[in-house]
């Protein structure tokens, strides 16, 4: 009996493993490139979708300096106006 419940256990294991996520893919525009190599390091890609509902510029931008002066994020300088853009443009309130 307890070979059983083993067996069947690993097996479930095995199944749930086995059935991969899909990678999230974001909007095609411009600035998608800069949003990936700059946020997927540190959290998934779904970010943006889940708070597009609630995130104007402002909010974007604050968001983007949270994850530099909060979380660390090595985002460069000159890399944030780009990945507000394109989180405001695609991801932003109403869209």
């Amino acid at each position: 009996m307890r070979a059983l419940v083993s067996t069947l256990a690993f097996f479930a294991f095995a199944a749930s493993a086995s059935a991969q996520e899909q990678p999230v893919a974001l909007k095609d525009a411009p600035g998608r490139a800069v949003v990936e190599a700059n946020c997927a390091g540190c959290h998934s890609l779904d970010y943006p979708r889940i708070n597009s509902p609630f995130l104007d510029r402002k909010g974007w931008s604050a968001e983007v300096t949270k994850m530099i002066q909060v979380f660390g994020a090595p985002i460069d300088a000159k890399d944030v106006p780009a990945i507000v853009d394109y989180l405001v443009a695609n991801y932003g309130k109403g869209n």
